[in-house]
């Protein structure tokens, strides 16, 4: 009960039960999925003139989910376990936007480097870099920001919040990358 999970919505619920559970979470995951690919159509000219940029933007995506859902499990078994309060969870905040920001400037570093020698161009690297530390640090506070919210709201943290942040770290992920491809390329 402490993580959201009521009556059939456990483990053993029948396959129709199950699949009807999740259906509702399946549909705004396509919405919000068309949504954060909308948001590419925004930089086709850009992307047309640095055909680079279509191959490398799945990663700055990837990245900042693969993040996100490390806060996200994180939170959720806190949760789960009643480890957060109202006097802790800025702490966790805070906490968890640092992390990315330090995989960020890590991870970021790599792949920024690895893009200027593969791709020839500083620039692009740079842009990658940016892109994944910025993208990092968004995929951290929404890592634990959805979670909180969903509880409060009634919600199953468990059910909801990847399909919440993917839509986050997908959207950004293309903005931040396209946009500073597009103001520095």
């Amino acid at each position: 009960e402490a993580a959201g999970l009521r009556g059939a919505e456990d483990l053993f619920a029948s396959v129709w039960e199950s699949t009807r559970n999740r259906s509702p979470w399946l549909f705004v995951n396509l919405v919000t999925a068309f949504v954060a690919t909308r948001s590419i159509g925004l930089f086709e000219s850009t992307i047309q003139e640095l055909v680079s940029l279509a191959t490398l933007m799945p990663i700055v995506a990837s990245i900042g989910g693969n993040t996100g859902n490390q806060t996200v499990a994180l939170v959720i078994r806190g949760l789960a376990f009643d480890q957060l309060s109202a006097e802790n969870r800025g702490h966790l905040l805070r906490k968890e936007i640092l992390v990315s920001l330090l995989n960020g400037l890590i991870w970021g570093g790599l792949v920024g480097m690895a893009t200027a020698v593969v791709y020839r161009r500083a620039t692009l690297g740079a842009v990658m870099m940016a892109a994944v530390i910025l993208n990092l640090v968004i995929a951290g506070g929404v890592g634990v920001l959805v979670p909180l919210w969903l509880q409060r709201t009634g919600r199953d943290p468990a059910r909801g919040s990847s399909v919440l942040l993917t839509f986050m770290t997908d959207s950004m992920g293309f903005l931040l990358f396209l946009g500073l491809a597009k103001m520095f390329l």
